[in-house]
């Protein structure tokens, strides 16, 4: 199969013909395709995933569709996504080696990435739901971030070369104006696609979407979001799209990667973390959760304690880029005025990232595309109770990320409301 072929959707029965050839994937796990087990395994939103497994190994085959999976054709989607997402992989790898799975092959012409198939790996997300605390997430997700987003920007990169990835993912139109609207927009009004718990969320939904302040906030939010092209971003971390074991952490699917501000993809990242907290009161049916809900504060303070500690590091040693150049600092003997930048940047990306996590609360509870943690709430009245308290805490950094100053004044926040009686 050639990428000059017209496109097919591969299926279970029609993968082994079509890719029987294909001497990446022959070379993973075997040329007898008679030997071949396919099993399609895609539970998002967008594309289908194929576990292939042959005599000598497994793969992942994963293909983008012309629509998106989660409405169908009625929302067309053009088949470029997986093109970026090559693109993201490929340099995520190199900035931050061993965090994303390995690439054995690429077909543009049929939108597919053949990759490294991660075992005994499972979603973040599901292991947070079934109350598994894991040692290693925070550290090896606060440094992907902090070495993605740095090494991916001005502040490190020759800026010939960073220009030209600007203009390469500046065309992800269609996947950004995804972001744009389901994430920014769509919650704050009675959108077609929205869904939520009702009739129990009715009344705060309705209030919400009157808040003037939150919503212009959100707008702000979007101004920043679609206006600072400051790195190349994931662009949909969250822990439906990071794979862990105990002592392995991979970061999957960014074919929503684009250049946009720092603080989007670490805030969006938290917000899960902060979802997963309030939804924990809904999965005590086989005992009490508190030290999970503990747990995962631990993880929100380590995961920004090792961001701000390797972002901190590579200023100091990788800051060879355009911006806040060394020649006007270090190399005048003014250590302190770099220092000073740093804390400048850093508490940009703080104040940021609350907004954007508080916006990322509110989309999964109100938008389209909801988060596990709270539908596998079988009881309506209970996950209501979660979502609201995450609600409610979404609202509050949102739209005063400003006054906001510390991790652990947002996780007294969080305990406050998870512990209040009544929303």
């Amino acid at each position: 199969m050639t990428g000059k072929l017209p496109f097919e959707a591969l299926s279970v029965e029609t993968l082994s013909t079509r890719l029987g050839t294909n001497e990446a994937l022959c070379a993973k796990i075997g040329k007898d395709t008679t030997r071949w087990k396919v099993r399609e395994v895609g539970d998002g939103n967008l594309n289908l995933v194929f576990i292939v497994e042959g005599a000598s190994g497994a793969a992942v085959v994963k293909q983008a569709l012309p629509y998106v999976r989660l409405v169908g054709d009625s929302w067309p989607l053009p088949l470029k996504r997986s093109f970026f997402e090559y693109h993201a992989l490929t340099r995520q790898e190199a900035r931050a080696p061993g965090s994303v799975p390995a690439i054995y092959h690429f077909d543009e012409g049929q939108a597919l990435i053949i990759m490294e198939y991660l075992s005994p790996h499972i979603i973040l997300r599901r292991a947070l739901i079934e109350g598994r605390q894991l040692p290693d997430i925070a550290r090896d997700i606060g440094l992907f971030m902090a070495r993605t987003l740095f090494r991916g920007s001005d502040l490190s990169m020759v800026t010939r070369d960073r220009k030209a990835d600007l203009a390469l993912f500046a065309d992800n139109v269609e996947l950004c104006d995804i972001t744009e609207n389901l994430v920014f927009s769509d919650p704050y009004f009675d959108a077609r696609m929205n869904r939520h718990t009702s009739p129990q969320l009715d009344g705060l939904v309705a209030e919400l979407r009157a808040d003037r302040d939150l919503k212009v906030e959100a707008q702000r939010l979007k101004h920043i979001f679609a206006a600072n092209a400051e790195t190349l971003l994931h662009g949909d971390l969250h822990s439906g799209s990071i794979m862990v074991t105990d002592t392995e952490t991979r970061m999957i699917d960014p074919e929503f990667a684009f250049y946009g501000p720092m603080a989007f993809d670490v805030g969006m990242l938290l917000a899960n973390f902060w979802m997963s907290f309030f939804s924990q009161r809904g999965h005590e049916q086989t005992g009490k959760r508190d030290a999970m809900r503990a747990y995962l504060l631990d993880v929100i303070v380590e995961t920004w304690s090792v961001f701000r500690a390797e972002f901190s590091h590579l200023w100091r040693t990788e800051r060879t880029g355009m911006l806040y150049q060394k020649s006007l600092f270090e190399d005048q003997g003014d250590r302190l005025g770099a220092e000073q930048a740093l804390d400048h940047v850093l508490h940009q990306v703080w104040t940021d990232l609350l907004g954007f996590a508080g916006i990322e609360v509110h989309r999964r509870i109100l938008g389209l595309a909801h988060n596990a943690d709270f539908e596998t709430i079988a009881d309506e009245d209970l996950r209501a109770t979660c979502e609201a308290k995450a609600l409610k805490f979404g609202r509050h950094i949102a739209v005063n990320r400003r006054q906001i100053h510390s991790i652990d004044e947002v996780n007294t926040l969080a305990t406050l409301i998870e512990q209040e009686n009544s929303i």
